[in-house]
């Protein structure tokens, strides 16, 4: 299940940046960031009433320590996302979108260091020949192609997402149901398995776009009300982003519930491919894909991590 919800997050998240790719040529970084929230939190609401109708269940209790991962994953993919787009406005969509994957590598040390994550030894050698592989893929035009400030973008961005993933997944694990007053249950005697993982990653996907929309509209208005006109007259690319980028992460919640981040994300380099093919067909980019190397090596990591 795990592997299916990743390779339908990534090949979603390939089309959702290469709408933001176009629209961030028209449209300034915030309001591209904002793009992708703005439609998606009345999706996300539809998805987890229609999750409730298809599977009843308990409404989970949210913590105090709930919400401080909440906030520090809205925050943290906030600021990601704002670093990719300003590497798409490099004019290279696929190097842009490369680089931030260093996402899980990051993750599996931070995970490890602080998060308990616990990786197998052929699940560490994934994680490494994936991530060799994207920088393969990303600079397949020649390192010395590539400025201090595109690296410098493109680790900063994969540091965000590693944070951003990190403690989604925390959250979704803290969900747990309310307690049954007429049945006299204590909190401490409900097992996470109450709750679906498809409802967890729900509501976490659901608090976390609230809040970054509420940020982000309440920003723009005071700050720069032309950046949401902007948006307002271009909805299909709006609306277009906002769609990708909800059903990405449904497919990234629902995978991070129930997998170790560095594997959903090692898998989730897959997207490095479907990026190339769009920028190749569809924003017809001059990208170099005689890199063969590049993607044999994210086969082989994909396989180990899904074989751990």
């Amino acid at each position: 299940m795990w592997i299916a919800l990743t390779l339908l997050a990534a090949f979603m998240q390939s089309w959702r940046n290469a709408f933001q790719s176009e629209l961030s040529q028209q449209v300034k970084v915030s309001g591209v960031t904002l793009a992708r929230f703005i439609w998606a939190g009345p999706i996300a609401a539809i998805y987890l009433f229609s999750l409730y109708q298809f599977q009843p269940s308990d409404i989970p209790s949210f913590s105090h320590q709930f919400y401080a991962f909440v906030i520090g994953a809205s925050l943290m993919q906030i600021l990601a996302t704002g670093l990719m787009v300003k590497l798409f406005q490099l004019k290279n969509f696929a190097v842009g979108a490369g680089l931030a994957k260093s996402e899980a590598l990051v993750a599996a040390i931070l995970g490890v260091l602080f998060f308990g994550t616990s990786l197998s030894l052929l699940g560490w050698v994934g994680v490494i020949v994936g991530s060799v592989a994207v920088m393969l893929l990303s600079t397949q035009r020649g390192v010395k192609r590539l400025s201090v400030n595109t690296i410098l973008l493109g680790i900063g961005s994969g540091v965000a997402f590693a944070f951003t993933s990190l403690w989604v997944r925390e959250a979704s694990l803290l969900l747990i149901a309310q307690p049954n007053l007429a049945g006299g249950i204590s909190i401490t005697d409900t097992a996470l398995t109450d709750i679906p993982f498809t409802h967890r990653a729900a509501w976490v996907l659901l608090s976390v776009i609230s809040l970054q929309t509420l940020i982000l509209v309440t920003y723009l208005a005071i700050k720069d009300r032309l950046t949401l006109q902007a948006l307002w007259q271009r909805p299909r690319l709006t609306i277009l982003i906002s769609i990708c980028s909800c059903i990405a992460s449904i497919g990234w919640f629902s995978a991070m519930s129930l997998q170790e981040v560095p594997y959903v994300k090692t898998l989730g380099q897959i997207e490095v491919f479907f990026t190339m093919l769009i920028s190749v067909f569809w924003l017809k980019q001059k990208v170099k894909i005689n890199e063969v190397l590049g993607l044999i090596l994210i086969a082989v990591a994909a396989i180990l991590v899904m074989w751990t």
